[in-house]
């Protein structure tokens, strides 16, 4: 037995020293044609005195295990059996072995470059931390983004914007996605993957994170039950980032990180001492719903404002250059662009001023706040005629008519942003709602959650009902004719977004069939998760909203424009200034006004002309028309609506 295990003791050894890489492997491959060549050296000495010393015979060996061409030079029987057999084993030894092992070890080497395992030399970059859902409509944001970005770079002496997403394992899938991707297409060149997940100190130096302009933490989708949930790992990559910069005494990046559950805010602000700004994904959705439902048709104001594409977004400039001018100055200068207000500094935050009176003076350190379809509306036009100014008293806030009726919701699905939605009802509390929460999730496990999360008040009252509304039947059952508003949410129980959209979509088109059977068509919206699903229900949609496309502009306009975050929340949240819709007739306009004069007439009230929700839609199927020219008749037809933003 002592042989076998002599033997297996040295198949180990080599083992271990060939497992160690192409270095070591290329090691023993030369100890062994060292080898064989002593051993073919030794055996032709004793033949002949064509070698004067041992060396000599070595070389002779090593020549014919490297090279055959030696072979015919041989004389002799013995020397030619010798170097045949040296021969063949170079063939094996010499050039099969090694080849295979250098073959291998370049192909590694191609495969760790393509799964992005170099750290970037990159300064002044975007660093996306995860690929969601959000990734792919979140860089083609910030690269459709060409003034606020032109800024961005000016204010970070940067040449060029480069992108670096992390990925759990970059892929060439995902390099062909950011190819066939609309808003980005042959700026993909611009994108750089890498490989690792934020939770990993070494991923995040792959990246370069502390040397980064600007740091974007998307959340992540986590099964239901997960006790790693995407606000663990937002957390932990903060923490992480924290202790880099420590380690190297760096300063720390400016971060946007997207979290779950707004309660985890204060946990944010102690594991992150730098600047950082927070967007709370499920509260803003769920805002942004219940808005929504208290003013159907409030949908296209933000899917305007909040997507990208065609139409006007929302820009926040400095107040230098205009100092000591008022509001209504400023907005005579830009004819272009609707003046909604400005950002006054506090030591601790900015203060809010959206419906300002127009003889408000601007201040140096003030923030502008605009409305306009690009960046340079922003911008006096020398060329463009002055408009005459508009003169705006203080606002005198709106009380919302009393509703003493409670008003019944359908929800259908279920997803982590239930609970969120339902605090958000209960922030109405001069209102009354009854949710009818529908779902094939056990209701004791749904309550538990709406409890664990939310303080309901008397004026929210939920019921919980075990139904699939996918089956014909329990739709049925359900009656949702009867309802006033029915919200149909994409589920995150399924494995993807295709799957929970494609659901989704399949009982959308069930519900209006049955509402079309019983000739009643209440408020309803739709919720989608892949921005790709956009155009699949066409005019069959009620209202729509695609939360990853929503979100991801809210992270990639914060992250270039830090201001724009308490701007949102200050517009798509309860109280405080408001997008509503109102009758035209509620102001005494002449049957041939322009925007110009509705504007006046509006703001003589203390408030803001945005635009024209239409009763009939256009050829392209929209309503909304936000910041017409200013001379444009408005042409006001039975059944418009005016879009203005007060104080409530």
């Amino acid at each position: 037995m002592l042989p076998f295990r002599i033997i297996d003791r040295a198949k180990f050894l080599v083992e271990r020293q060939l497992v160690k890489g192409a270095g070591f492997q290329l090691l023993v491959v030369g100890l062994f044609i060292g080898v064989i060549s002593l051993l073919g050296g030794i055996l032709v000495i004793p033949q002949g005195g064509e070698f004067e010393h041992v060396g000599s015979a070595i070389w002779w060996a090593f020549l014919r295990l490297t090279d055959p061409g030696y072979l015919g030079d041989d004389v002799g029987t013995w020397q030619r059996i010798v170097s045949t057999l040296l021969t063949l084993s170079g063939y094996v030894v010499f050039m099969g072995t090694l080849v295979a092992i250098l073959t291998r070890w370049l192909i590694a080497k191609m495969e760790d470059l393509e799964r992005g395992l170099t750290p970037v030399t990159l300064k002044n970059h975007i660093v996306v931390l995860g690929w969601t859902s959000q990734t792919l409509p979140l860089l083609s944001e910030l690269l459709g983004s060409t003034g606020r970005m032109r800024r961005f770079l000016e204010r970070h002496e940067a040449q060029r914007l480069n992108l670096v997403v992390l990925s759990e394992a970059s892929s060439a899938e995902q390099v062909h996605l950011l190819r066939s991707e609309p808003g980005i297409g042959r700026r993909a060149r611009q994108v750089i993957l890498r490989s690792g997940t934020a939770i990993q100190p070494e991923a995040l130096h792959r990246v370069a994170c502390l040397e980064a302009a600007a740091v974007i933490v998307p959340s992540a989708a986590h099964h239901q039950g997960s006790l790693v949930t995407s606000d663990v790992e937002t957390v932990k990559a903060l923490l992480s980032i924290a202790a880099q910069a420590r380690q190297r005494q760096a300063p720390l990046p400016y971060v946007v990180a997207e979290i779950q559950d707004v309660r985890k805010l204060p946990v944010i602000e102690r594991a992150y001492p730098g600047a950082v700004e927070v967007v709370a994904g499920d509260a803003t959705i769920s805002r942004l719903m219940v808005q929504n439902v208290l003013h159907p048709g409030l949908s296209e104001v933000y899917n305007e404002l909040l997507t990208a594409g065609e139409g006007n977004e929302i820009y926040v400039r400095s107040g230098e250059p205009v100092a000591g001018r008022t509001l209504a100055e400023l907005a005579a200068e830009r004819p272009e662009a609707i003046v909604l207000g400005l950002l006054r500094p506090h030591p601790e935050r900015w203060d809010v001023r959206l419906v300002a009176p127009s003889d408000t003076r601007i201040e140096a350190s003030d923030r502008l706040v605009l409305m306009a379809r690009n960046y340079q509306q922003t911008e006096p036009d020398p060329k463009a005629e002055r408009l005459p100014e508009v003169t705006r008293p203080q606002p005198r806030p709106v009380v919302r008519p009393a509703d003493t009726g409670t008003r019944r919701i359908l929800v259908l699905g279920w997803n982590r942003r239930v609970p969120s939605l339902v605090a958000e009802f209960a922030s109405y509390r001069d209102l009354s709602f009854q949710l009818d929460l529908v779902s094939v999730v056990p209701a004791s496990e749904r309550t538990r959650a709406i409890e664990r999360s939310v303080q309901t008040s008397g004026t929210v009252r939920c019921r919980h009902i075990e139904a699939d509304y996918m089956n014909e039947a329990e739709l049925r059952a359900l009656g949702p004719e009867g309802y006033d508003h029915i919200l149909l949410l994409s589920s995150d129980w399924l494995p993807s977004g295709e799957e929970a959209d494609a659901r989704a979509m399949v009982g959308y088109l069930q519900l209006e069939d049955r509402l079309a059977e019983a000739g009643v068509h209440p408020h309803r919206i739709v919720e989608l998760s892949d921005p790709a699903n956009r155009s699949l229900l066409g005019s069959h949609l009620g209202e729509m909203m695609i939360s990853p496309m929503i979100l991801s502009h809210l992270l990639a306009q914060v992250a270039l424009r830090r201001e724009l975050r308490v701007v949102m929340e200050e517009l798509f949240t309860a109280g405080g200034a408001e997008v509503q819709f109102r009758d035209p007739d509620d102001y005494p306009l002449p049957a041939s006004a322009d925007f110009h004069l509705l504007e006046k007439t509006v703001a003589a009230g203390g408030e803001i002309a945005l635009g024209v929700w239409r009763h009939a839609p256009d050829e392209n199927g929209r309503h909304l028309s936000l910041n017409p020219p200013r001379r444009a008749y408005l042409d006001l037809r039975p059944g418009d609506r005016l879009v203005v933003l007060c104080q409530t």
